[in-house]
């Protein structure tokens, strides 16, 4: 019973994210039907500004910590609404309220095991972490590929330090949000002039500069992993 309430926080977050995704409530922020009311929300925001950055806010602290996948929809629709700047800011602070919730929540569940019994490869896991835990932090927050809510829960499995959790967390999540709201920005102004979406939406800067960020993000473990390389002589 006690095993069980330490793993109840975590249960209640997973079921809270199973319930949003059976809804079908991320589809209301697809781009696609953003656009047709993005004149209608706008005006709203103009109107309601705390509010509208509070309600972004909480939305996308729910998503995060609930771990449920598609929340990249929820990053567009900050873009579209609150433009480039104000919204990679109000994306920022959501994911990182929701990271933190996350990891607490994972490391109550966990517990202390760092002296417990473990296979050979768990063991070796952990030891590779707390040997170079900034740059492990760093590469496996930074890599867009891997999924948010599986690395934060692999963080708090690993006894990630809470400050180095929210450094890795706000620095990848600047880096990464920045690049998706540009591009729900620019994919905002297009499906405005054109009323859908297609190939034709790569020939505009606003969209091929967004993505061509992505590429680079991509790029960085390998930079990263390249620098453990070039120390590991040295030590």
């Amino acid at each position: 019973m006690k095993r069980f309430r330490s793993f109840l926080p975590l249960i209640v977050l997973i079921a809270l994210g199973i319930a949003m995704l059976s809804t079908g409530v991320l589809d209301r922020f697809r781009p696609e039907h953003l656009a047709h009311e993005q004149a209608a929300l706008q005006a709203q925001i103009a109107l309601h500004p705390v509010l509208a950055a509070l309600l972004h806010i909480g939305a996308m602290t729910l998503a995060i910590s609930t771990g449920i996948p598609g929340m990249v929809v929820l990053v567009f629709a900050g873009g579209m609404l609150f433009g480039v700047v104000i919204g990679t800011l109000l994306t920022m602070i959501g994911v990182t309220l929701g990271a933190l919730i996350l990891f607490l929540a994972s490391r109550h569940a966990f517990g202390d095991h760092r002296h417990a019994d473990a296979p050979g490869l768990v063991t070796r896991l952990r030891g590779g972490y707390l040997a170079h835990p900034v740059s492990y932090t760093f590469f496996l927050r930074m890599v867009p590929f891997f999924p948010f809510g599986g690395v934060t829960v692999a963080l708090a499995w690993l006894r990630c330090p809470i400050w180095l959790f929210l450094t890795a967390t706000a620095l990848g999540g600047m880096l990464m949000t920045g690049v998706e709201t540009a591009l729900g920005a620019a994919l905002a102004k297009n499906i405005g002039a054109q009323h859908e979406v297609n190939l034709s939406i790569l020939h505009d800067p606003a969209v091929l500069l967004p993505l061509a960020g992505l590429g680079l993000l991509a790029l960085v473990p390998i930079l990263l992993n390249n620098l453990r390389a070039r120390r590991k002589p040295e030590a």
